[in-house]
């Protein structure tokens, strides 16, 4: 078997006509004249540092320059790369490097992804996002959008969807051994949450450390030690998305395509609302409603997502190992059986007896930021795989779930052509943030 991509169309269903016009690549800029992709890299540490040093491997990789608001991450990156040019402002960078570089990854916190993403691609520079694509519903469909009127190449950083094993689990689905797919459950046992208020003093700002561009369009507050910056930002809800908004798109990504699943018509979260305007919660439990594809067995299908503490119903774990139950991953129930897929994992079919001696699919290796790389320089003969087109719409559904998160109980009705909740005003206001006076996209 080889491996599907998700249907163009299917991605985009209902999001309106506007949304299935063709991705056109016809005189998409390659790379540079010497065969080199020349990048620059916004953040120096954290996923960018994972970002660049996986690039890098690429023999036609070339870091030309790299931004970070603190200045204290630039010494490893100046020890592995001694020509590489430092900003501590994007915006400087992107104003003088703009003739130097093709393409960019933005690895930094999830509020300036859209930002910094779409002045890069107005730009004409191939992008390279972190997950999740966007921070809130309005800038993820703006990034998707930018991409294709710019026609540049994307890929967001949900390295998984390369991974033998999620491949395997999209291809046994696709395959029919378990029949059609009646229901999905995914988790997470992450905890990107914070039940508890932020603390009310002011910390000395580290030297080195610009807070201002920090926040970038987030409004003023004082510095906290320990609370934003580095890492603990995922739990704020400024700033983060929360467990889901993390690791949802990891989660999600199997089964998306698995399904050949479009944008949600209707999410519900029945977990814990977060305690205040600061923090997002842990637990969360969100059922989503799709229409049905081929590959599932009614005319809609219910996926379910659990973080933290929360875990699928007793009687679904019941259904593989559990015992063994994995603490992150995602369980199709089929007509014929059951398909576990740890995160990372290889998947399991259950029950055990049934498919002994079941041979998991042959596919050819793929390498998630090569792809990237060799998509750019071929001018766009081909497509990478997360490109935004894909990972727009996935992240979208992502973050539907994070914006039903402070309306428990209420199922939001998702008008995805119109952008829009169509059943709650005050839930559709979440669709798009404010921003600082000065920072505005």
């Amino acid at each position: 078997m080889s491996f599907i991509p998700l249907s163009r169309r299917r991605i985009l269903q209902g999001a309106g006509s506007l949304f299935l016009a063709p991705f056109v690549t016809t005189g998409m800029r390659a790379a540079s004249p010497n065969g080199k992709l020349r990048h620059a890299a916004f953040g120096a540490s954290g996923m960018s540092w994972s970002d660049i040093t996986s690039l890098a491997n690429h023999d036609h990789f070339e870091l030309v320059a790299v931004c970070d608001v603190d200045r204290r991450n630039f010494a490893r990156v100046k020890e592995r790369w001694p020509q590489v040019r430092t900003y501590q402002d994007w915006r400087e960078l992107l104003a003088k490097e703009a003739d130097h570089i093709d393409s960019v990854n933005v690895s930094t916190p999830d509020h300036m992804h859209a930002p910094i993403g779409l002045r890069a691609m107005e730009l004409g520079k191939h992008m390279y996002g972190q997950k999740p694509l966007a921070q809130n519903l309005h800038e993820c469909r703006a990034l998707m959008l930018k991409a294709r009127e710019k026609k540049v190449m994307t890929q967001m950083g949900i390295q998984i969807s390369s991974d033998f094993t999620e491949r395997f689990a999209v291809e046994i689905i696709h395959s029919g051994v378990i029949g059609k797919v009646k229901e999905v459950h995914t988790f997470s046992n992450k905890k990107w949450g914070d039940m508890n208020p932020l603390p009310t003093q002011a910390d000395p700002i580290p030297e080195g450390f610009n807070w201002d561009l920090w926040l970038g369009t987030a409004k003023e507050r004082p510095f906290l030690k320990g609370v934003y910056h580095p890492g603990q930002w995922r739990k704020r809800r400024d700033f983060g998305t929360g467990t889901l908004g993390d690791m949802g798109c990891h989660m999600f990504s199997g089964w998306f395509r698995a399904l050949d699943l479009a944008a949600p018509t209707a999410v519900k979260s029945s977990g814990p609302a977060p305690v205040n305007r600061d923090n997002w919660a842990t637990d969360a439990v969100v059922e989503y409603t799709f229409k049905g594809t081929r590959y599932t067995s009614g005319e809609s299908i219910k996926v379910t997502w659990y973080d933290g503490d929360a875990r699928p119903p007793a009687a679904v774990m019941a259904l593989a190992d559990p015992s063994k139950f994995p603490g992150q991953g995602s369980i199709y129930l089929g007509e014929e059986g059951v398909l576990l897929h740890a995160h990372g994992s290889t998947p399991q079919l259950f029950p055990r007896e049934k498919f002994k001696g079941f041979k998991m699919p042959k596919l050819q290796p793929r390498n998630h930021w090569f792809d990237f790389i060799d998509c750019c320089r071929n001018g766009g003969s081909t497509l990478p795989t997360a490109n935004f087109d894909y990972a727009g719409p996935l992240t979208e559904a992502v973050l539907l779930g994070c914006l039903a998160s402070p309306f428990p109980g209420v199922e939001l009705q998702w008008d995805a052509a119109a952008l829009k909740i169509s059943n709650h005003e005050q839930a559709n206001q979440l669709v798009k943030r404010d921003y600082r006076a000065g920072w505005e996209i």
